[in-house]
């Protein structure tokens, strides 16, 4: 029976990391020829390409099954060396969370905060669309996502974590300048709104949803930022969706008016993660679970509205 030599799948995580073979030949300390030549040797073992030479280089679907396995074998190594030798030397855990960027903006900081204080952790948060995040977690870039997917991928497990709920808010003299007479399609057409980046389309699938309108019939900022979406939209400068979590006191004051109460979105978050987990990555999951379950509302089946 063929074995994985380690050695070798070790060579290919750093060129694919690293995007390079010279930037894995600097982290593996040996020569671009010899990280070309572990993996042309994992190649010819297991009989089929695993890496794409392109620029950058990237794997292929056997080489991502690979990729996941090996850096899940690596997280959960470095996770038993810390229980049983305690009181050694040890760098701090890499632990990589896959995470939306409301999510990160509200309340994942405070559950982490603990455990940041009380362990050696070195965190890595990999930000993403909520319907996108399960991607690293299959790619094994991360050991745990959170999702609007209820569904666990093979070997993970999945948790509800709460909901997230969506307004659609503007400064009163916004509101007063577009949409004076309403959210008709053709204040919508002209009134400036913002989405998170090029690739989020949640104001695009609501705006289509709602109202009718497909994407680019108006006018719409890219803010690769929650904070920033509070801030544009405090400004007066756009209308936006935002998670209630963080608007919370502008709605009280009066600084943010919902335009559209019967249009609320309602988004489900689950915390997906291998189904091996221990050491702090356990300790990590039991947190997270517990505070957002503290913080966000529980999880409607019967009521969301999801876009």
């Amino acid at each position: 029976m063929k074995t994985l030599d380690y050695k070798l799948l070790a060579a290919l995580d750093r060129v694919v990391s690293e995007q390079s073979f010279e930037g894995a030949a600097r982290q593996l300390h040996l020569t671009q020829s010899a990280v070309s030549q572990r993996i042309k040797q994992l190649e010819q073992r297991l009989a089929q390409p695993l890496l794409v030479r392109g620029q950058p280089p990237h794997p292929t679907e056997a080489g991502r099954r690979l990729l996941a396995h090996y850096r899940q074998v690596s997280q959960l190594e470095s996770a038993v060396m810390a229980e049983l030798l305690p009181d050694a030397p040890q760098k701090p855990l890499g632990v990589a969370i896959a995470t939306n960027a409301d999510s990160l903006a509200t309340w994942l900081i405070p559950a982490l905060t603990p455990l940041l204080h009380g362990h050696p952790i070195e965190l890595n948060l990999l930000i993403e669309d909520e319907s996108r995040t399960l991607d690293r977690l299959r790619s094994g870039e991360a050991f745990g996502a959170i999702s609007i997917g209820a569904e666990p991928l093979p070997g993970c497990r999945c948790d509800p974590l709460g909901q997230m709920d969506y307004l659609l808010v503007a400064t009163p003299g916004f509101r007063e300048r577009y949409f004076a007479d309403g959210l008709t399609q053709d204040a919508l057409r002209r009134a400036p709104a913002v989405a998170f980046d090029q690739k989020d389309d949640m104001h695009e699938r609501y705006i289509a949803r709602h109202f009718g309108l497909p994407a680019g019939s108006y006018p719409c900022h890219a803010v690769r930022s929650s904070e920033a979406f509070v801030a544009i939209a405090r400004a007066g400068a756009a209308y936006c969706l935002i998670p209630r979590l963080m608007i919370a006191e502008d709605l009280e004051a009066d600084r943010l008016l919902e335009l559209h109460p019967q249009g609320r979105l309602i988004q489900p978050l689950y915390w997906h993660r291998w189904l091996l987990e221990r050491g702090i990555h356990k300790l990590l999951s039991r947190r997270l679970i517990e505070h957002a379950r503290s913080v966000l509302p529980a999880i409607d089946s019967g009521g969301t509205s999801r876009v």
